[in-house]
């Protein structure tokens, strides 16, 4: 088992005075966790339900039944000078969220919810997150999807765990725990070939390059990132968001999607045409690593060694 380090852990090591330099707070006005080091933010965690408000006035009327109440996702997400690297409630797509984990294709008693567009599938909080601070500063999150926003179909337990800035940049993993509450549960792309998984809606970026990279088939270790660059408002320079699905992931390497107009890119899960069913018995587990950095496009060898530092941290 990897081994955390809590706060009371800390003190005891360094002195019971010592603050520790990464936190993570529940927001006592607004009801949201933030994670901070120190004193500057690196994410926010929307765990109490947020309401659209007069964007409802700003959309179109087709776009408004996607104008929806909605939490459990990341935004924002902060680029190592503070700028916003996500976006939430675009009126293009005003269900896009920053950071999120939905599907467009939830199946049960042989109907399809769409979690990502928020329809008739919905993740509610389940009691009040654990929040670490320490050696780093984590959420852990209990939700559950509801159908029809009435009855539990699926428990979820996310973890969002932020790293000290270093100089190669910032850290952020994320665990997603998905265990099936009734029989039937499947998880599936779009129209099964699409898009679905861990979606990404950045912030307007200037001079923006996507680039995916998955090794060939023969390659041992397998290794797979995507790398989005550009400057973003209000940054000092160039900056970047690399995200290294993890190998141990179900159906891994996967497939890659994005959306340049958008400013939109993911790792899907699970592979085209497919409809990946629950279990009630364990959860199927999905990880993440999101690197923040400075600078433009990925390095490859700089990407092939945070890759393999990744995959080989204490566990």
């Amino acid at each position: 088992m990897r081994i955390w380090l809590t706060v009371a852990a800390l003190a005891l090591a360094g002195g019971a005075s010592a603050a520790p330099t990464m936190v993570a707070r529940l927001n006592s006005d607004s009801g949201q966790v933030e994670l901070s080091e120190a004193g500057r933010p690196v994410l926010r965690y929307v765990a109490r339900t947020i309401e659209p408000g007069d964007l409802l006035d700003r959309v179109t009327e087709g776009n408004r039944k996607y104008t929806v109440a909605r939490s459990d996702y990341l935004h924002p997400l902060y680029g190592l000078d503070g700028e916003e690297l996500t976006r939430d409630w675009p009126v293009d797509h005003p269900h896009h969220r920053g950071i999120y984990w939905a599907w467009p294709e939830v199946g049960y008693k042989g109907e399809l919810g769409d979690l990502h567009a928020l329809q008739k599938v919905f993740a509610r909080a389940a009691g009040v997150p654990r929040l670490t601070s320490g050696a780093f500063a984590e959420v852990r999150a209990e939700s559950r999807w509801m159908w029809d926003d009435k009855e539990p179909i699926v428990w979820e337990t996310a973890t969002l765990r932020a790293w000290p800035e270093t100089a190669a940049g910032r850290f952020v993993d994320l665990e997603f725990a998905l265990t099936a509450l009734v029989d039937g549960v499947t998880l599936a792309r779009r129209g099964t070939e699409l898009y679905g998984g861990l979606n990404c809606r950045l912030n307007a970026v200037t001079g923006q390059q996507i680039a995916f990279h998955t090794d060939a088939p023969e390659a041992q270790p397998r290794m797979a990132w995507a790398d989005l660059s550009g400057t973003f408002p209000g940054g000092q320079g160039s900056a970047a968001l690399t995200i290294m699905p993890h190998a141990g992931n179900p159906e891994a390497p996967p497939d890659w999607v994005k959306y340049d107009e958008l400013n939109w890119f993911q790792p899907t899960f699970p592979q085209a045409g497919h409809r990946y069913a629950l279990s009630r018995e364990a959860p199927t587990v999905l990880r993440y690593r999101l690197w923040i950095r400075r600078g433009g496009p990925i390095d490859e060898a700089a990407a092939r060694a945070q890759w393999t530092a990744y995959h080989e941290q204490e566990k």
